[in-house]
């Protein structure tokens, strides 16, 4: 059962996130910031099928076990997609409320991304074994979790002074796309179901690509 329910869901995920990026990066023409939330859309989707697809071939054939290495560079290559995902995120912020200037703001994207990917590509992290590093899980996580508290700021202070009812919930999407995602590093490798939490945590990015999709429909059609 549990075969039949991951798969049919991480289907549906990867197929709509990558359809609506695609769809997106087709028809945005020359707007630029929804040419940008396409790809960030794609990145998404796309990073996320090394971890998901190994997983539901592990889950539909002899099981989680046989599957460690494949599993374990499959979170390697999410982890930095994501990473890329909030660098892009950044970027469509810029765009969408016509920032100039603010270089260190800039900077310090580019620094919490950078520190977030050379923790991610520490042998520490044991990626490969069956049971990584908790430790390390926590490091490599504080950057990106710093990367995402300050684009939640920038969304939700542009969001309220410019009154973007568009993107009004944008914010939100990344607040509940973390708040699932954190039980999760601390705790699923001793309690199992707080695994579960990924699934809701899923759902909100799909929300967050819907925003920008929904957007770009009502304003180029």
């Amino acid at each position: 059962m549990q075969a039949i329910v991951e798969t049919l869901f991480d289907a549906v995920y990867l197929i709509t996130v990558i359809t609506l990026g695609v769809i997106m990066i087709v028809k945005s023409g020359p707007n630029k910031e929804y040419r940008l939330f396409g790809v960030m859309a794609v990145v998404l989707g796309a990073g996320d099928s090394f971890h998901l697809v190994p997983r539901v071939l592990a889950l539909c054939t002899t099981g989680l076990d046989h599957f460690k290495v494949a599993l374990g560079a499959g979170k390697l290559i999410t982890s930095i997609t994501m990473t890329v995902f909030y660098v892009i995120l950044y970027y469509v912020w810029r765009i969408r409320y016509r920032i100039d200037g603010r270089n260190s703001l800039t900077l310090m994207v580019y620094l919490l991304s950078l520190l977030r990917m050379i923790l991610c590509l520490c042998p520490q992290n044991q990626w490969l074994s069956a049971t990584g590093s908790l430790a390390w899980g926590i490091y490599r996580n504080i950057p990106f979790a710093l990367l995402g508290l300050l684009v939640i700021v920038l969304f939700y202070k542009s969001g309220k002074e410019h009154r973007d009812e568009d993107f009004k919930y944008m914010w939100l999407t990344i607040v509940l796309s973390f708040g699932f995602y954190i039980p999760v590093v601390l705790w699923a490798d001793r309690i199992p179901m707080i695994g579960m939490l990924m699934i809701p945590k899923t759902c909100a990015y799909v929300w967050t690509v819907w925003i920008g999709f929904r957007a770009m429909r009502k304003e180029l059609k």
